[in-house]
């Protein structure tokens, strides 16, 4: 959606009084009546600490201060939106209702920001907000239809700050909206979706990543699962489904093998879910994890020392949650970290005191979903449009994969640069080429003895240049006398084979640290 909306101007002051404003005015209804709360005849200091809306009608968290110092908080509600941390003078002209007058209520809903600041805030700066209130306004005939909302600010230096605004399209409440500073009075939607997406992934990220743990972790655990009473007959086969659905080098690979592994990796459980399928008729690394935590769920007696507890929240925190709970979110965004590394680090958790192995089994699976979700949510967050107009898509995720009797983590990362579109004359539009894509792979894995590598390639035109890095000497070396096989195999592939270099250690993290290959002008 995009589209211009006005920052509401404000009104006309009006002098001030020098007596206590009239009892007869905008009534605030009190929820819960209160008998006394401000004495007849005196009046007391209000502010505004919430405003939501509810139907037709505002619910508002009022902070009461009173002549003697005493403060305290009720609810009410208003047939106007009062701006959150606005304050006014309010009377109490009975138990159920406090007054404010017509004047105060009125400036006190816009007097928020009448105006932005563009040289605190410069002409292009992009806001983002929540939208509290959403009205539409009575239609003047041969006019288009008008709707008033209020948004928080949750950005920039005006963070906190609401703006009262008119926009020719109804904003939903709770959702999030950014728009972009035209002037001072005027500011210009940018698509809701994709920025919601956004900071709902970026938020969900930061979640799911403080409680992920390495698969290897989990897989070895199970590979040594007891036969005894205690592990149910229903655990073990979906341990064994889980493990027997792994893929080992050989599979791999080849082609075929790696595009079987890539789909059953996880990282496309939602999108088969969406499009119909059932899970259940191939291996899936995230839906087999959670029929395990499934079948484990039930073998927890409410006795142990995680109890019911577990029962109720493992699979509510296992299941993706970014959607169900983005826009409850919104009113925490906080700046966007910095783009999430790669790979993810290696993070094994420890059996707790007095925490049984269906326990900690239990708490293992839940982190391996999370550790799963990390790597779609950072696939969501490194997708979109850059400044200059190219097209990222991200495709990141983790196989495990068996090397004789060890499990082998293999973190992969797909990254496709789509050159951003140019206006062709009409003469050669019927000429146009097809669209050249840039193709970066990221690669990381630890198989002994060579120890932890990493490797970043791309591809563009048929032209292929990588770097790998070793973090044993040995296996750099390595590696620097097997480059020239590697590079006669890449050109029997008929692959155009440019830079291949190995280093000692690991990649430098960092914005430039790749390997700078861009869209090139060529009439430039």
């Amino acid at each position: 959606m995009t589209g211009e909306m006005n920052i509401l101007p404000l009104p006309q002051p009006t002098p001030a009084n020098t007596r206590a404003p009239a009892v007869s005015g905008e009534l605030l209804k009190l929820l819960t009546p209160i008998e006394g709360l401000i004495t007849a005849g005196q009046t007391a200091q209000a502010e505004v600490l919430s405003l939501k809306q509810a139907d037709q009608a505002f619910q508002l968290l009022l902070k009461v201060t009173l002549d003697s110092g005493r403060q305290t908080t009720v609810q009410t509600t208003s047939t106007l939106p009062l701006a959150q941390g606005s304050s006014f003078v309010v009377s109490q002209p009975s138990a159920g209702n406090l007054a404010v007058t017509v004047q105060q209520a009125i400036a006190s809903s816009v007097a928020t920001l009448t105006r932005i600041d563009t040289a605190q805030l410069p002409v292009g700066t992009l806001l983002q907000g929540k939208v509290l209130t959403s009205q539409v306004l009575p239609q003047v005939p041969g006019q288009p239809t008008v709707f008033r909302s209020m948004v928080s600010l949750l950005n920039s230096a005006l963070s906190g700050s609401t703006l009262s605004i008119d926009s020719p399209q109804p904003l939903r409440i709770g959702t999030l909206l950014s728009a972009q500073v035209q002037d001072s009075q005027t500011l210009k939607f940018v698509p809701l979706s994709s920025r919601q997406e956004q900071l709902a992934v970026t938020q969900q990220l930061l979640s799911q990543t403080s409680r992920q743990g390495s698969l290897d972790g989990l897989l070895n655990l199970l590979q040594d699962l007891p036969d005894t009473d205690q592990t149910a007959v229903d655990l073990r086969t979906a341990a064994a489904r889980l493990l027997d659905g792994l893929p080992d080098v050989q599979q791999l690979s080849t082609a075929k093998g790696l595009a079987l592994a890539l789909a059953n990796s996880g990282a496309f459980l939602e999108s088969k879910l969406l499009a119909g399928q059932n899970p259940t008729l191939a291996p899936d690394m995230k839906a087999d994890l959670l029929k395990l935590i499934a079948q484990l769920t039930p073998s927890l007696t409410p006795n142990t020392s995680l109890g019911a507890i577990i029962a109720a929240n493992t699979l509510a925190q296992a299941m993706p949650s970014f959607v169900r709970n983005a826009l409850g979110m919104l009113g925490q965004v906080s700046a966007k970290p910095s783009p999430t590394h790669f790979p993810l680090p290696e993070r094994l958790l420890q059996s707790n005191q007095g925490e049984d192995d269906l326990e900690h089994l239990l708490r293992l699976a839940a982190a391996a979903v999370s550790r799963l979700q990390s790597h779609q949510l950072s696939s969501l967050e490194q997708t979109g449009v850059t400044a200059d107009g190219r097209l990222i898509s991200t495709w990141q995720l983790e196989i495990p994969m068996r090397n004789l009797h060890d499990i082998v983590p293999l973190q992969v990362k797909f990254q496709r640069e789509d050159a951003p579109e140019k206006e062709q004359p009409k003469e050669r539009r019927e000429e146009r080429e097809p669209k050249q894509q840039l193709w970066r792979v990221d690669l990381a894995f630890a198989m002994e003895p060579l120890g932890p590598l990493q490797v970043q390639a791309q591809l563009i035109n048929g032209s292929l240049s990588s770097q790998l890095w070793a973090e044993r000497p040995y296996t750099a070396s390595l590696i620097e006398n097997n480059l020239q096989g590697l590079r006669d195999r890449l050109l029997s592939a008929g692959l155009n084979v440019g830079d291949l270099d190995c280093h000692l250690g690991t990649p430098p993290q960092g914005p430039q640290t790749r390997l700078e290959q861009r869209w090139v002008d060529e009439t430039a």
